[in-house]
């Protein structure tokens, strides 16, 4: 038993009794000695201002529940050392992963974890030095001004408008949008919402957002499996349907990797007898599937179809062309 769940039983003990409890009646419960029954005393009371009193004549400690309005409760909520070590560390990758995203929020939580943990004589900062997150090809600013307020209308329910600029053409367009859902991919934030300008549902890149302003109109609810469908059949970043199989084959030492990867949550895949492994991945929109089987150079082979043989063909000689020499 931790400190903490000592604290707690210690708590839920005092709650519950009418009389007072002796020390040896303390340490049999929360299994531990008299010293420690003393220090987790004192540290109810200096810590949580728990009104502990102890009774001589009674030789034994209770909640002085007189002079309050009402019961002592343990302040806030209470969790074991390993769940707060694991609240801590979901905090500080979060901060690391998307810096300046709820950054007031997540440091007012973290300080108050970290006063739970000290209580522990472990020092958080130090032991959070050990979690190590590097983020590749992310795009976001430092700060994104936008984040809380896209995320407090999707939490609301409420429309946005937005002022967005394409990446692809530059565009600026005026949208009015209803939040689905929020997505980090790749190490950079998207937007999932029905498009009031298409009438269709898109997808919004978060920095490529320059303004959001939140209406007070409801927004439109789309169906959960409609989205789900829209949004993850296709390959990757891109939404709508999945109207193609690429049939991928991987060489027996890349297959040590790729056989153990999701690259589709709808992908199918099997050994060959040479250790060589075959994958079968649905797309829409081959852009990005193009991309990651190109980071696997020749070990692997586009079996079909032909149209996504021939792009990485194309791919291929372009990249050539760049090195020939004259």
């Amino acid at each position: 038993m931790d400190r903490f769940e000592r604290i707690y039983q210690l708590h839920h003990i005092l709650s519950e009794r009418r009389t007072p409890a002796s020390n040896r009646f303390l340490q049999d419960k929360l299994e531990c000695s008299d010293a420690t029954v003393k220090r987790l005393v004192g540290l109810m009371r200096d810590h949580f201002d728990a009104p502990i009193v102890y009774d001589r004549n009674r030789n034994g400690y209770y909640y002085d529940t007189e002079t309050g309005a009402h019961p002592y409760e343990l302040p806030g909520l209470w969790f074991n050392s390993e769940e707060l070590w694991g609240l801590l560390t979901c905090h500080t990758m979060l901060r690391k992963i998307s810096p300046g995203i709820f950054g007031d929020q997540i440091a007012q939580l973290q300080n108050r974890i970290e006063k739970l943990l000290a209580l522990d004589q472990s020092s958080a900062e130090r032991k959070l030095e050990c979690i190590k997150i590097i983020p590749i090809a992310s795009r976001q600013n430092v700060q994104n001004p936008w984040f809380a307020k896209i995320a407090g209308a999707l939490f609301d329910n409420q429309r946005l408008d937005l002022i967005y600029e394409a990446r692809s053409d530059g565009h600026t367009s005026e949208r009015s949008v209803s939040p689905q859902n929020l997505v980090y991919y790749r190490d950079n934030w998207y937007l999932d919402a029905w498009c009031h300008l298409r009438n269709k549902l898109r997808t919004f890149a978060l920095e490529r957002i320059k303004t959001a302003i939140r209406q007070e109109v409801p927004a439109q609810s789309v169906d959960r499996q409609q989205l789900e469908d829209y949004f993850s059949a296709a390959y990757g970043i891109f939404s709508g349907n999945a109207e193609h199989i690429a049939k991928l084959k991987f060489t027996p030492q890349r297959a040590r990797w790729v056989a153990d990867e999701q690259w589709h949550p709808k992908q199918t895949g099997r050994l060959h007898k040479d250790g060589s492994y075959e994958l079968h991945v649905p797309f829409g929109d081959h852009r990005e599937l193009l991309m990651d089987i190109l980071r696997h150079g020749a070990e692997v082979e586009i079996l079909e179809p032909a149209f996504l043989r021939d792009a990485l063909i194309e791919q291929i000689e372009a990249m050539a062309s760049i090195y020939q020499k004259n």
